[in-house]
């Protein structure tokens, strides 16, 4: 995942759904770009992040997750980063 992609599914994500009051991820070098950075806070979002290697600091996300991705997303891979960015 770059902070490019994460920035487009979230742009896409937005036009469908309202926008939360936060949004929680790890410290990631994508999570942490100023281009998602933006977005997210563009949006009127509150960023949270877990704490560096804190896993177990929002567990039930986590195996959210884990199970989206062994159960659909390994399974079913996507055709491409161009099915979810715009143009």
């Amino acid at each position: 995942m770059t902070a490019q992609w994460c920035k487009c599914v979230t742009e896409n994500a937005l036009e469908f759904y309202p926008a939360p009051e936060i949004f929680n991820t790890d410290q990631g070098v994508q999570f942490t770009a100023d281009k998602f950075v933006k977005t997210i806070e563009g949006n009127g979002i509150k960023m949270s992040m877990d704490g560096k290697g804190r896993a177990t600091d929002n567990i039930f996300i986590e195996r959210f997750w884990r199970a989206l991705k062994y159960e659909y997303v390994f399974l079913n891979p996507p055709n491409g980063e161009k099915n979810y960015m715009k143009g």
